[in-house]
């Protein structure tokens, strides 16, 4: 289970780096989740519908999902990648740990929590061994802040719907095939003008980007009918060590040297939850 999750955290990052190159983020987040949405189209009509009492989480899912991609976006728009990220994925695993008792009753091992404040804390030690660049704005942050609100929301909407539902697959697709539309339709009536042209430049992304984002959320949901919502959460946000260094090399942003001790740190997070 470990070990998918950690190539769900592979593929998030992907995706996000797809996005992060493109000089529109936000029609490059129109086109992911379009592209999931072709998959899902393709896929539900052979996979059985979801039990009746998880479809409210898929609705409210959908809401806070449509806020988390316009988020992303901005985001991305007002700052680096390897700002934003460490911001939008380090808060997000300690407040669905602290939620997860009152809200859902389910209780972690001290071997659990030790793993999660290890990966949360090693998460955040990547923004900090960033220091202070041009990359790092008020706006970037506060974006970064309230989607990690937004992150931590949906986990624990999904980690909840996801078991109700009996389908984790077709859970996950009816979320991404729902929320494509909306966002989709803000785009044409915002910038109608530059779909047409960013369609035909990077639909081939497009794909591949709503492959990982799909896939990404299909294992993570799966997981967390297995193991406790905040542990999975957490695995997957090891997400970050990917990104931080597809923001390096592929992306070219600055380096930390801080970076890799912080990295090590998570590393040690991910042993924590592996041997509780």
């Amino acid at each position: 289970m470990v070990l998918l999750v950690l190539f769900a955290a592979l593929l998030h990052a992907s995706w996000n780096a797809l996005v992060k190159s493109s000089p529109d983020k936000f029609l490059d987040i129109v086109l992911v989740t379009s592209g999931s949405a072709v998959f899902c189209v393709a896929a539900l009509p052979f996979l059985a519908l979801p039990m009746p009492a998880s479809w409210p989480y898929v609705a409210a899912s959908v809401v806070i999902h449509i806020v988390y991609f316009a988020l992303i976006g901005a985001a991305y728009r007002s700052g680096d990648m390897s700002h934003a990220y460490p911001l939008m994925r380090g808060v997000p695993p300690l407040l669905v740990a602290l939620l997860s008792r009152p809200l859902i009753g389910e209780q972690l091992s001290a071997g659990e929590w030790g793993g999660i404040l290890l990966i949360c804390g090693g998460i955040l030690g990547l923004l900090l061994a960033g220091g202070r660049s041009g990359g790092m704005s008020r706006a970037s942050t506060g974006f970064a802040l309230v989607n990690a609100v937004a992150i931590a929301g949906y986990t624990l909407v999904d980690g909840t719907g996801v078991r109700l539902s009996a389908q984790p697959v077709a859970y996950t697709m009816w979320i991404f095939l729902l929320t494509a539309p909306p966002i989709l339709a803000w785009a044409l009536l915002r910038r109608r003008a530059g779909v047409g042209t960013h369609v035909r430049a990077r639909w081939h992304l497009a794909l591949i980007g709503g492959a990982f984002t799909l896939g990404a959320y299909i294992l993570v949901l799966w997981a967390m009918t297995q193991a406790p919502i905040a542990m999975v959460a957490a695995l997957r946000e090891t997400a970050i060590v990917f990104a931080t260094g597809l923001s390096v090399v592929v992306l070219k942003e600055r380096f930390g040297w801080g970076r890799p001790a912080a990295a090590a740190i998570i590393l040690l997070g991910v042993i924590a939850i592996k041997l509780a």
